[in-house]
């Protein structure tokens, strides 16, 4: 028992530092970084939620874009930095989920990230050009196996959200159709409204004005849940897809190693900045749903949308070399 005590005492001496640091935290400046330019949603989203924190820590929280990669680099900045919880990041499934997957990235995401927080969701939205008979998903199914390789999705590029998603209708309902990768969402758009391609995933923030006018055709919203701002758009799940849940999100992580409970401060600061009525409400706008959650249960989420894209990802031979 004098052993167990000398030892428990001698554990309490070295928690001391750590127990004293957190109880002080945070006691100067943040850094919270973008892994992509100004003006993105990371970079709205890391603003507005940001602003917020500061005002709740009465500590500046200053964001730091750092662009390149697919968000690869500032991700990788994350990992890199200081554990001690004055260096945080804004991250999306690009960064954390798709890129580990189909390429080589300079980090390891179980190891050397601690997960905050899952902050927003933003839906994918199925839409189907003008001229496309096809008015919901059945008609769609239906006309793309009467012309197999004949129909074209559009997507912002080869291996982000939009195009899985692309992968993933074409695996749940056996169909077979053909991917057009641009370089963004706004060349994919103008082709779409051109009909120049059939369909595509894209936010649906991105293409809400597009519907509000009629010059795009919604067919299924990738979610659980019908949209505030597109109330009439069935989800997958009502169209009898309940697999084919499509969303991109963004969430708060801490350099692996960051103590448990710094961690823990960070996850109450940036849910009560969420909980803040003109955060929710600025997010909103911007199509946006908060979400808000405990660390462990941030760090399931990304273990289940890993194996879920890879699954998808090896299904479409999108895999390169690592």
């Amino acid at each position: 028992m004098k052993i167990l005590g000398r030892l428990l005492a001698g554990l309490t001496l070295l928690l001391l530092p750590t127990l004293a640091a957190a109880q002080d935290f945070p006691n100067k400046p943040i850094k919270l970084i973008v892994p992509f330019p100004a003006g993105g949603p990371n970079d709205i989203i890391a603003r507005v939620v940001g602003q917020r924190m500061s005002e709740i820590t009465k500590q500046p929280v200053i964001i730091d874009n750092r662009g390149g990669q697919g968000g690869v680099l500032g991700t990788d900045a994350v990992a890199k930095a200081p554990p001690d919880g004055y260096t945080i990041g804004i991250v999306s499934a690009s960064s954390l989920v798709i890129n580990p997957t189909m390429e080589r990235v300079p980090y390891d995401v179980a190891r050397d990230f601690a997960p905050i927080t899952l902050v927003t969701t933003v839906p994918e939205m199925l839409v189907v050009a003008s001229n496309v008979p096809a008015k919901n998903m059945d008609e769609l199914v239906a006309l793309a196996k009467a012309q197999p390789g004949k129909l074209n999705f559009a997507s912002a590029g080869v291996g982000g959200l939009p195009h899985l998603a692309g992968e993933l209708l074409k695996l749940t309902a056996n169909i077979d159709i053909v991917h057009i990768p641009y370089r963004g969402a706004a060349p994919a758009i103008n082709d779409l409204l051109g009909q120049q391609v059939q369909m595509a995933f894209l936010d649906l923030p991105v293409i809400l004005p597009h519907i509000k006018a009629g010059s795009l055709r919604p067919i299924a919203l990738g979610a659980r849940e019908r949209a505030p701002t597109a109330p009439d758009v069935p989800t997958t799940a009502e169209v009898g897809m309940p697999d084919l849940l499509i969303q991109n999100w963004y969430g708060m992580i801490a350099p692996g190693g960051t103590p448990e409970n710094i961690v823990n401060i960070l996850n109450a600061v940036t849910n009560q900045a969420m909980d803040d009525p003109q955060v929710k409400q600025k997010l909103a706008d911007q199509g946006l749903t908060v979400a808000g959650d405990r660390p462990k249960h941030f760090r399931d989420y990304i273990t289940a949308e890993s194996q879920k894209w890879a699954r998808v990802i090896k299904a479409a031979g999108l895999e390169t070399t690592k």
